[in-house]
């Protein structure tokens, strides 16, 4: 109980004195995993609606490797990624091994699924006859399309905040393809692994609750979206 009251004493300070170290590992926390989601929302959103939407041969193993790839275990996708960027693997002329741009491309990998899986869900409940009744009143497809998306709004800022809680949390990954290097790719989970293994229990504590706050606060924007409806058309 003495260590847990330390932690939150402990992240308390740091957040008020706003230590520079930790400024910069949760200001690269944010950056990495906000863009890791909305690379995932360009590719998922558009992705999930052609599932919902279409028939084609081959739908049901596509939307069966989508519900795979939402329980993908990270550290394969840390594994599938090191090998990729390493420097004999497809991409190591890019030299993106342990750079931010290496964790973003593996939380994209890990969040695009779910983005996807939610937003195939969030379509595919829309009551079928509304698209049969824009047709019907002269709208494009692609009018159609936008009109179905502002109807699905709400259940699609689930799949934002699905998205970026599993990337935001994620270590496994993280830690192969960034290395946790310090100043350049070490984040809030990496930096409370490495406090862990230097038996420093009560700075990985008050890590862990500053993750928490700035997952919580992320959340409670956009849950505070989601129950107003209140999103920009």
């Amino acid at each position: 109980m003495d260590l847990l009251w330390e932690g939150v004493t402990q992240a308390f300070w740091l957040i008020v004195n706003r230590e520079p170290q930790v400024v910069e590992v949760v200001l690269l926390s944010l950056l990495v995993s906000g863009s890791a989601t909305l690379i995932s929302l360009l590719i998922g959103v558009p992705y999930g609606t052609f599932l919902a939407l279409a028939r084609f041969p081959g739908r049901s193993l596509a939307m069966s490797l989508v519900n795979t790839g939402m329980g993908m275990p990270p550290v394969v996708v840390g594994l599938l990624v090191s090998i990729l960027l390493w420097r004999s693997g497809p991409l190591g002329l890019l030299h993106l091994l342990y750079t931010p741009m290496a964790i973003v491309i593996a939380q994209v990998v890990i969040a695009a699924p779910i983005v996807t899986g939610v937003s195939m869900a969030a379509i595919a409940q829309l009551d079928p006859r509304l698209r049969m009744q824009m047709l019907g009143l002269g709208a494009s497809r692609w009018q159609m399309l936008w009109i179905l998306l502002q109807e699905a709004k709400l259940p699609l800022l689930t799949a934002v905040m699905a998205g970026f809680g599993g990337v935001i949390s994620e270590v496994g990954a993280v830690m192969m393809v960034g290395g946790n290097i310090k100043g350049q790719t070490r984040v809030l989970t990496t930096a409370m692994v490495m406090e862990t293994n230097r038996g420093e229990f009560g700075l990985a504590i008050a890590l862990g609750i500053i993750l928490l706050v700035v997952a919580y606060l992320v959340n409670l924007a956009l849950t505070h979206l989601q129950q107003r409806g209140r999103i920009p058309p």
